[in-house]
């Protein structure tokens, strides 16, 4: 006795391919839209754990009672935040003038107690964000990320504007977010 053998036609197989092809190109709009979501909410997070970051660290040196180092007659501020001592912002000099920053937000790493920084630079923002952020992602300046695909974010100074600007490297997305240290904000950009 022989046995018919029962399968697809050449017919019905064009027609789940196509099918399949059809929801295919329905679905990918939304997958791509997804990932780049996925990216925004990334750079949000990154950011937002870097402005608890500041903020802690200026309330660890409200709670410590504004503690400053003196360095050639003039008080600095400074702060042992999780185990990392950072030089802070100051409002005023030694003289009363303004200093256009606000008091105690982080500037750059203490590393010496004697040598308080005169402006951001790329290695002070990069420092910033590796010691504020429990697990931070890999920082790297702007030509470091250019040649290393495994760094995360790049790290730009503007002395001038006293900030530091924060570049995300996933996927050529350009999210950033600014980190204002007059001010100690966190400014997020989405591009």
């Amino acid at each position: 006795m022989q046995r018919k053998q029962v399968g697809f036609t050449l017919v019905e197989l064009v027609v789940v391919i196509v099918i399949v092809g059809l929801l295919a190109v329905a679905a990918l709009p939304r997958f791509l839209d997804i990932t780049n979501e996925a990216k925004k909410a990334s750079i949000e997070g990154i950011a937002g754990g870097f402005s608890t970051g500041v903020l802690s660290a200026r309330a660890q040196w409200e709670a410590e009672a504004r503690p400053s180092i003196s360095v050639d007659g003039e008080a600095y501020n400074s702060v042992d935040y999780d185990g990392v001592n950072f030089w802070l912002t100051r409002s005023e000099d030694s003289a009363g003038n303004s200093t256009g920053y606000r008091d105690g937000y982080p500037l750059a790493i203490n590393s010496d107690d004697a040598s308080f920084p005169t402006q951001l630079t790329d290695d002070a923002c990069i420092d910033l964000m590796e010691n504020l952020l429990q697990n931070p992602p890999q920082v790297g300046t702007v030509s470091d990320a250019n040649d290393d695909q495994n760094i995360k974010y790049s790290a730009q100074a503007d002395s001038a504007n006293a900030s530091c600007t924060y570049i995300q490297q996933e996927g050529g997305s350009q999210h950033q977010f600014v980190y204002d240290a007059q001010t100690g904000r966190v400014m997020v950009t989405l591009q």
